[in-house]
């Protein structure tokens, strides 16, 4: 920490992922690089600590059990959570990484970077720029960054960048349940995820293999509840509130300075 005497606010945002053990953390660089703070850090974590806040209220199960909470929005990630704890988390170094995003690529291969300097001549901020504000939904379909348009529209490529969108967060759906060691729930929350019925019906139906099974007119109706009786991993949509958490932990803060 660089002013560990000053009240680290900026921080919340991160500090939900602390949980996770040191090898989800790394990156598989030198430790000299590693040693100055080169690690994942995640983000959504005032979120992601809300949704474990509320998740004993709807599936007592499931919160003390093993789940994946999906942050859909124009800023997208996943998270694994287990035992209300964070475990993995689909946002690494930055707020780059994972999902494609409305206008972030989410992962790239850093191979990518390196020829868009060689060949094209990009400098870093040029890249920057492409990166945060012009790839994603919006780089994909070349309309919008918005899934509301997106779903509206029927330019094939609308469709491609939101089959793109479901297909990542299929393979980090995944990836996540791998790393719990199992699943017992996963959670719709933000923009995209309380509000678009069917892209949790499609990443519903494409998680029947981890054994979710939705109930169609639960999804309609926005939940809270999206999955049958009987299906084995239950699916929710909670809406976050990454306000009330910032307020909770100033509050904090402020009381013990």
């Amino acid at each position: 920490m660089r002013f560990p005497q000053l009240p680290q606010v900026a921080c919340f945002d991160t500090a939900f992922h602390r949980t996770q053990p040191p090898i989800a953390q790394a990156f598989a660089l030198p430790k000299t690089i590693t040693d100055r703070g080169v690690r994942r850090y995640g983000f959504h974590g005032l979120s992601y600590e809300y949704i474990a806040g509320m998740l004993p209220v709807h599936d007592p199960r499931a919160a003390g059990g093993k789940s994946v909470v999906l942050h859909l929005g124009n800023g997208a990630s996943m998270c694994a959570i287990a035992d209300g704890k964070s475990i993995a988390t689909t946002m690494g170094f930055t707020a780059a990484d994972g999902l494609p995003m409305g206008t972030r690529c989410g992962s790239l291969d850093p191979g990518v970077m390196l020829y868009l300097m060689d060949e094209l001549r990009m400098d870093a901020r040029s890249i920057e720029t492409l990166i945060y504000q012009q790839s994603g939904l919006l780089g994909v379909s070349g309309i919008s960054s918005d899934m509301r348009t997106l779903q509206a529209s029927a330019d094939p490529a609308a469709k491609a960048a939101i089959d793109l969108f479901v297909y990542r967060i299929g393979r980090e759906l995944g990836s996540l349940a791998a790393a719990l060691r199992g699943l017992d729930a996963i959670v719709f929350t933000a923009g995209i995820g309380e509000h678009s019925a069917s892209l949790r019906e499609r990443v519903c139906w494409d998680a029947a293999w981890l054994g979710v099974e939705l109930d169609q007119r639960a999804n309609e109706a926005n939940g809270p509840r999206i999955s049958t009786a009987a299906s084995r991993v239950t699916a929710w949509v909670i809406p976050t509130d990454e306000e009330l958490m910032i307020a909770r932990h100033t509050r904090d803060v402020l009381a013990k300075s």
